[in-house]
Protein backbone atom coordinates (compact mmCIF):
# COMPACT_ATOMS: atom_id res chain seq x y z
CA UNK A 1 0.00 0.00 0.00
CA UNK A 2 1.41 3.35 -0.94
CA UNK A 3 0.56 7.01 -1.00
CA UNK A 4 -3.08 7.78 -1.70
CA UNK A 5 -1.87 10.14 -4.41
CA UNK A 6 0.48 7.53 -5.76
CA UNK A 7 0.27 3.84 -6.41
CA UNK A 8 -2.90 3.18 -4.45
CA UNK A 9 -5.08 6.11 -5.42
CA UNK A 10 -7.34 3.89 -7.55
CA UNK A 11 -7.93 1.24 -4.92
CA UNK A 12 -10.77 2.87 -3.11
CA UNK A 13 -14.23 3.14 -4.71
CA UNK A 14 -16.38 6.07 -3.71
CA UNK A 15 -18.79 5.42 -0.88
CA UNK A 16 -21.72 5.78 -3.27
CA UNK A 17 -20.37 2.94 -5.37
CA UNK A 18 -19.75 0.80 -2.32
CA UNK A 19 -23.12 1.54 -0.74
CA UNK A 20 -25.02 0.80 -3.93
CA UNK A 21 -23.53 -2.67 -3.97
CA UNK A 22 -22.72 -2.24 -7.64
CA UNK A 23 -20.60 -5.10 -8.82
CA UNK A 24 -17.09 -4.06 -9.74
CA UNK A 25 -16.28 -4.53 -13.39
CA UNK A 26 -14.07 -7.54 -13.91
CA UNK A 27 -10.98 -7.16 -16.02
CA UNK A 28 -9.66 -9.91 -18.27
CA UNK A 29 -6.99 -12.04 -16.71
CA UNK A 30 -3.97 -10.95 -18.71
CA UNK A 31 -0.94 -12.05 -16.76
CA UNK A 32 2.25 -11.14 -18.60
CA UNK A 33 4.96 -12.55 -16.40
CA UNK A 34 8.46 -11.26 -16.83
CA UNK A 35 10.73 -14.01 -15.56
CA UNK A 36 13.89 -12.01 -15.09
CA UNK A 37 16.13 -14.97 -14.32
CA UNK A 38 15.45 -17.64 -16.93
CA UNK A 39 18.06 -20.08 -15.66
CA UNK A 40 18.25 -21.26 -12.08
CA UNK A 41 20.84 -19.43 -10.05
CA UNK A 42 22.90 -21.34 -7.51
CA UNK A 43 25.46 -19.98 -5.09
CA UNK A 44 27.42 -21.96 -2.50
CA UNK A 45 27.94 -20.95 1.12
CA UNK A 46 31.22 -22.81 1.73
CA UNK A 47 31.56 -21.86 5.41
CA UNK A 48 28.61 -24.15 6.20
CA UNK A 49 28.68 -26.39 3.13
CA UNK A 50 25.24 -25.62 1.72
CA UNK A 51 23.86 -24.02 -1.41
CA UNK A 52 21.26 -21.36 -2.15
CA UNK A 53 19.14 -21.97 -5.24
CA UNK A 54 16.96 -19.08 -6.28
CA UNK A 55 14.85 -17.35 -8.88
CA UNK A 56 13.09 -14.00 -9.17
CA UNK A 57 10.03 -12.79 -11.03
CA UNK A 58 8.65 -9.31 -11.49
CA UNK A 59 5.16 -8.65 -12.84
CA UNK A 60 4.10 -5.25 -14.11
CA UNK A 61 0.84 -4.08 -12.56
CA UNK A 62 -2.33 -3.40 -14.54
CA UNK A 63 -3.57 0.16 -14.14
CA UNK A 64 -6.48 0.86 -16.51
CA UNK A 65 -6.22 4.64 -16.14
CA UNK A 66 -2.46 4.73 -16.73
CA UNK A 67 -1.70 1.73 -18.91
CA UNK A 68 1.77 2.99 -19.80
CA UNK A 69 2.79 3.30 -16.16
CA UNK A 70 6.14 1.65 -15.51
CA UNK A 71 6.82 -1.07 -13.00
CA UNK A 72 7.77 0.68 -9.77
CA UNK A 73 9.08 -2.49 -8.14
CA UNK A 74 12.76 -3.30 -8.36
CA UNK A 75 14.96 -5.98 -6.87
CA UNK A 76 18.60 -6.60 -6.08
CA UNK A 77 20.43 -9.90 -5.81
CA UNK A 78 24.10 -9.58 -5.00
CA UNK A 79 26.10 -12.71 -4.37
CA UNK A 80 29.52 -12.81 -2.74
CA UNK A 81 29.20 -9.38 -1.18
CA UNK A 82 32.62 -7.83 -0.50
CA UNK A 83 34.10 -10.72 -2.48
CA UNK A 84 33.17 -13.06 0.38
CA UNK A 85 31.61 -16.34 -0.84
CA UNK A 86 29.61 -16.63 2.40
CA UNK A 87 27.76 -13.28 2.15
CA UNK A 88 24.77 -12.87 -0.17
CA UNK A 89 22.08 -10.19 -0.44
CA UNK A 90 18.46 -10.38 -1.62
CA UNK A 91 16.16 -7.37 -1.68
CA UNK A 92 12.80 -6.21 -3.07
CA UNK A 93 11.98 -2.51 -3.30
CA UNK A 94 8.41 -1.32 -3.88
CA UNK A 95 8.33 2.25 -5.14
CA UNK A 96 5.34 4.57 -4.78
CA UNK A 97 4.37 8.06 -5.83
CA UNK A 98 5.05 9.87 -9.10
CA UNK A 99 8.75 9.03 -9.00
CA UNK A 100 8.45 5.67 -7.31
CA UNK A 101 10.36 3.76 -9.98
CA UNK A 102 13.28 6.17 -9.77
CA UNK A 103 13.27 5.91 -5.96
CA UNK A 104 13.20 2.11 -5.85
CA UNK A 105 15.99 1.79 -8.41
CA UNK A 106 18.14 4.37 -6.63
CA UNK A 107 17.70 2.68 -3.27
CA UNK A 108 18.32 -0.87 -4.47
CA UNK A 109 21.64 0.23 -6.00
CA UNK A 110 22.85 2.47 -3.20
CA UNK A 111 21.80 0.29 -0.27
CA UNK A 112 23.74 -2.75 -1.39
CA UNK A 113 26.67 -0.54 -2.40
CA UNK A 114 26.73 0.90 1.11
CA UNK A 115 26.76 -2.59 2.62
CA UNK A 116 29.44 -3.76 0.20
CA UNK A 117 31.71 -0.88 1.20
CA UNK A 118 31.17 -1.10 4.96
CA UNK A 119 34.25 -2.62 6.58
CA UNK A 120 32.27 -3.31 9.77
CA UNK A 121 29.69 -5.51 8.03
CA UNK A 122 30.97 -8.82 9.41
CA UNK A 123 31.82 -7.44 12.84
CA UNK A 124 28.45 -5.74 13.39
CA UNK A 125 25.86 -6.51 10.69
CA UNK A 126 23.06 -4.77 12.61
CA UNK A 127 24.99 -1.50 12.84
CA UNK A 128 26.01 -1.74 9.18
CA UNK A 129 22.42 -2.36 8.10
CA UNK A 130 21.09 0.63 10.06
CA UNK A 131 23.84 2.85 8.75
CA UNK A 132 23.21 1.75 5.15
CA UNK A 133 19.49 2.50 5.31
CA UNK A 134 19.89 5.92 6.92
CA UNK A 135 22.72 6.95 4.60
CA UNK A 136 20.77 5.82 1.54
CA UNK A 137 17.75 7.78 2.73
CA UNK A 138 19.88 10.91 3.06
CA UNK A 139 21.40 10.35 -0.36
CA UNK A 140 17.94 10.02 -1.92
CA UNK A 141 16.88 13.31 -0.29
CA UNK A 142 19.99 14.98 -1.72
CA UNK A 143 19.68 13.43 -5.19
CA UNK A 144 18.00 14.90 -8.26
CA UNK A 145 14.98 12.64 -7.68
CA UNK A 146 11.97 14.46 -6.24
CA UNK A 147 11.12 12.34 -3.19
CA UNK A 148 8.80 14.83 -1.50
CA UNK A 149 5.81 12.60 -2.25
CA UNK A 150 7.62 9.54 -3.58
CA UNK A 151 9.74 6.82 -2.05
CA UNK A 152 10.11 3.09 -1.67
CA UNK A 153 9.67 0.34 0.86
CA UNK A 154 12.46 -2.21 1.22
CA UNK A 155 12.52 -5.81 2.38
CA UNK A 156 16.02 -7.29 2.37
CA UNK A 157 17.76 -10.47 3.50
CA UNK A 158 21.49 -10.63 4.10
CA UNK A 159 22.86 -14.16 4.31
CA UNK A 160 26.06 -14.37 6.36
CA UNK A 161 27.12 -18.00 6.64
CA UNK A 162 24.22 -19.81 8.30
CA UNK A 163 22.57 -16.62 9.61
CA UNK A 164 19.91 -14.44 8.03
CA UNK A 165 19.74 -10.73 8.81
CA UNK A 166 16.36 -9.45 7.64
CA UNK A 167 15.94 -5.68 7.44
CA UNK A 168 12.50 -4.25 6.69
CA UNK A 169 11.25 -0.74 6.00
CA UNK A 170 7.56 -0.65 5.02
CA UNK A 171 4.92 -3.23 4.21
CA UNK A 172 6.61 -5.72 1.91
CA UNK A 173 7.51 -9.00 3.54
CA UNK A 174 9.91 -11.91 4.00
CA UNK A 175 8.79 -15.33 5.21
CA UNK A 176 10.61 -18.62 5.74
CA UNK A 177 9.39 -22.21 5.39
CA UNK A 178 10.16 -24.52 8.31
CA UNK A 179 9.75 -28.30 8.24
CA UNK A 180 7.98 -29.57 11.36
CA UNK A 181 7.54 -33.30 11.07
CA UNK A 182 5.20 -33.87 8.15
CA UNK A 183 4.12 -30.24 8.11
CA UNK A 184 5.65 -27.14 6.57
CA UNK A 185 5.15 -24.01 8.63
CA UNK A 186 5.39 -20.39 7.57
CA UNK A 187 7.29 -18.05 9.88
CA UNK A 188 7.34 -14.34 9.11
CA UNK A 189 10.81 -12.85 9.05
CA UNK A 190 9.43 -9.31 9.06
CA UNK A 191 6.43 -7.45 10.41
CA UNK A 192 4.53 -5.00 8.23
CA UNK A 193 5.00 -1.42 9.42
CA UNK A 194 1.57 0.18 9.15
CA UNK A 195 -0.80 2.16 11.43
CA UNK A 196 -2.57 -1.13 12.20
CA UNK A 197 0.32 -1.78 14.57
CA UNK A 198 -0.26 -0.08 17.91
CA UNK A 199 3.41 0.76 18.42
CA UNK A 200 3.76 2.32 14.97
CA UNK A 201 0.43 4.14 15.34
CA UNK A 202 1.49 5.70 18.63
CA UNK A 203 4.91 6.64 17.30
CA UNK A 204 3.61 8.57 14.26
CA UNK A 205 0.86 10.21 16.32
CA UNK A 206 3.54 11.63 18.62
CA UNK A 207 5.20 13.04 15.50
CA UNK A 208 2.05 14.94 14.57
CA UNK A 209 0.45 12.61 12.04
CA UNK A 210 -3.30 12.41 11.68
CA UNK A 211 -4.21 8.75 11.25
CA UNK A 212 -7.43 8.37 9.29
CA UNK A 213 -8.87 6.22 6.54
CA UNK A 214 -9.80 7.83 3.21
CA UNK A 215 -13.48 7.82 4.18
CA UNK A 216 -12.62 9.53 7.46
CA UNK A 217 -10.45 12.23 5.96
CA UNK A 218 -13.17 12.94 3.38
CA UNK A 219 -15.77 13.30 6.13
CA UNK A 220 -17.75 10.18 5.28
CA UNK A 221 -16.94 8.44 8.57
CA UNK A 222 -16.31 9.64 12.11
CA UNK A 223 -12.62 10.66 12.40
CA UNK A 224 -12.72 10.22 16.17
CA UNK A 225 -13.02 6.45 15.86
CA UNK A 226 -9.38 5.38 15.95
CA UNK A 227 -10.00 1.67 15.54
CA UNK A 228 -9.78 0.04 12.13
CA UNK A 229 -9.78 -3.65 13.05
CA UNK A 230 -6.98 -5.45 11.25
CA UNK A 231 -5.43 -5.20 7.83
CA UNK A 232 -7.23 -8.29 6.57
CA UNK A 233 -10.74 -7.09 7.42
CA UNK A 234 -10.12 -3.42 6.59
CA UNK A 235 -7.61 -3.67 3.77
CA UNK A 236 -9.91 -1.79 1.38
CA UNK A 237 -9.81 1.46 3.36
CA UNK A 238 -6.88 1.25 5.77
CA UNK A 239 -5.69 3.92 8.20
CA UNK A 240 -3.30 6.37 6.57
CA UNK A 241 -1.00 9.18 7.63
CA UNK A 242 -1.88 12.81 6.90
CA UNK A 243 -0.28 16.12 7.80
CA UNK A 244 -2.21 18.05 10.46
CA UNK A 245 -3.69 20.61 8.06
CA UNK A 246 -3.88 18.88 4.69
CA UNK A 247 -5.09 15.86 2.72
CA UNK A 248 -1.64 14.47 1.98
CA UNK A 249 0.54 12.41 1.84
CA UNK A 250 -1.86 9.54 2.71
CA UNK A 251 0.75 6.84 3.23
CA UNK A 252 -0.56 3.48 4.45
CA UNK A 253 2.88 2.53 5.80
CA UNK A 254 4.85 4.08 8.66
CA UNK A 255 8.40 3.50 7.38
CA UNK A 256 10.00 4.01 4.00
CA UNK A 257 13.03 5.38 2.23
CA UNK A 258 12.38 8.80 0.71
CA UNK A 259 8.98 10.46 1.31
CA UNK A 260 10.50 13.64 2.71
CA UNK A 261 7.10 15.21 3.48
CA UNK A 262 5.87 12.08 5.27
CA UNK A 263 9.15 12.05 7.18
CA UNK A 264 7.99 15.21 8.98
CA UNK A 265 5.05 13.28 10.49
CA UNK A 266 6.96 10.21 11.60
CA UNK A 267 7.63 8.08 8.52
CA UNK A 268 11.21 6.93 9.07
CA UNK A 269 13.86 4.93 7.23
CA UNK A 270 15.08 3.07 10.32
CA UNK A 271 14.80 -0.66 9.55
CA UNK A 272 13.46 -3.31 11.87
CA UNK A 273 15.99 -6.12 11.80
CA UNK A 274 15.42 -9.77 12.72
CA UNK A 275 18.12 -12.40 13.00
CA UNK A 276 17.56 -16.08 12.25
CA UNK A 277 20.10 -18.87 12.39
CA UNK A 278 19.35 -21.45 9.75
CA UNK A 279 18.85 -25.11 10.63
CA UNK A 280 18.33 -28.21 8.56
CA UNK A 281 14.58 -27.70 9.00
CA UNK A 282 14.60 -24.42 7.06
CA UNK A 283 13.60 -25.19 3.49
CA UNK A 284 13.39 -21.84 1.67
CA UNK A 285 12.60 -18.18 2.19
CA UNK A 286 10.49 -15.78 0.18
CA UNK A 287 11.13 -12.06 -0.27
CA UNK A 288 8.27 -10.22 -1.98
CA UNK A 289 6.54 -6.89 -2.46
CA UNK A 290 3.16 -6.30 -0.88
CA UNK A 291 1.56 -6.91 -4.26
CA UNK A 292 1.99 -10.60 -3.41
CA UNK A 293 0.67 -10.39 0.14
CA UNK A 294 -2.34 -8.13 -0.44
CA UNK A 295 -4.62 -11.15 -0.98
CA UNK A 296 -2.32 -14.06 -0.07
CA UNK A 297 -1.27 -14.85 3.49
CA UNK A 298 2.29 -15.81 4.37
CA UNK A 299 1.05 -19.34 5.02
CA UNK A 300 -0.57 -19.61 1.59
CA UNK A 301 2.55 -18.30 -0.14
CA UNK A 302 4.73 -20.86 1.63
CA UNK A 303 2.28 -23.68 0.92
CA UNK A 304 2.21 -22.78 -2.77
CA UNK A 305 6.00 -22.48 -3.01
CA UNK A 306 6.44 -25.86 -1.30
CA UNK A 307 4.51 -27.55 -4.12
CA UNK A 308 7.28 -26.86 -6.64
CA UNK A 309 10.78 -28.27 -6.81
CA UNK A 310 11.85 -25.46 -9.13
CA UNK A 311 11.69 -21.94 -7.66
CA UNK A 312 10.97 -20.56 -11.14
CA UNK A 313 7.72 -22.49 -11.21
CA UNK A 314 6.91 -21.41 -7.66
CA UNK A 315 7.48 -17.74 -8.50
CA UNK A 316 5.25 -17.99 -11.56
CA UNK A 317 2.45 -19.77 -9.68
CA UNK A 318 2.42 -17.30 -6.79
CA UNK A 319 2.62 -14.25 -9.02
CA UNK A 320 -0.16 -15.63 -11.21
CA UNK A 321 -2.44 -16.29 -8.26
CA UNK A 322 -1.71 -12.86 -6.79
CA UNK A 323 -2.50 -11.20 -10.11
CA UNK A 324 -5.74 -13.13 -10.46
CA UNK A 325 -6.88 -12.25 -6.94
CA UNK A 326 -6.19 -8.56 -7.57
CA UNK A 327 -8.48 -8.67 -10.60
CA UNK A 328 -11.11 -10.61 -8.64
CA UNK A 329 -11.19 -7.93 -5.94
CA UNK A 330 -10.12 -4.69 -7.62
CA UNK A 331 -10.20 -2.99 -11.00
CA UNK A 332 -6.41 -3.05 -11.15
CA UNK A 333 -3.38 -4.98 -9.93
CA UNK A 334 -0.32 -3.86 -8.05
CA UNK A 335 3.20 -4.48 -9.32
CA UNK A 336 4.35 -7.89 -8.10
CA UNK A 337 7.91 -8.97 -7.37
CA UNK A 338 8.98 -12.20 -5.70
CA UNK A 339 12.30 -13.89 -4.91
CA UNK A 340 12.35 -17.49 -3.72
CA UNK A 341 15.59 -18.83 -2.23
CA UNK A 342 15.85 -22.56 -1.53
CA UNK A 343 18.29 -23.79 1.12
CA UNK A 344 20.03 -26.95 -0.07
CA UNK A 345 22.16 -29.33 1.98
CA UNK A 346 22.47 -27.47 5.27
CA UNK A 347 23.42 -29.94 8.00
CA UNK A 348 24.44 -27.47 10.76
CA UNK A 349 27.79 -29.19 10.86
CA UNK A 350 30.57 -26.86 9.75
CA UNK A 351 33.23 -28.41 7.51
CA UNK A 352 36.56 -29.00 9.20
Amino acid sequence: MGCVHGKCCTRYPSSSDADSGRRREKRPYKCKHILTQRSLELVPVPSHNFTLQFSVLTQHGYYPETVERENQDSFCIKTQLQGNPNIHFFGVFDGHGQYGAECSNFVKDRLVERLANDTTLLDDPLKAYNSAFLATNSELHDSEIDDTMSGTTAITVLVVGDTLYVANVGDSRAVIAVKDGDRILAEDLSEDQTPFRKDEYERVKLCGARVLSVDQVEGLKDPNIQNWGDEYSQGGDPPRLWVPDGMYPGTAFTRSVGDSIAEKIGVIAVPEISVVRLTRNHLFFVVASDGVFEFLSSRTVVNMAAEYADPRDACAAIAGESYKLWLDNENRTDDITIIIVQIKGLSNVCPT
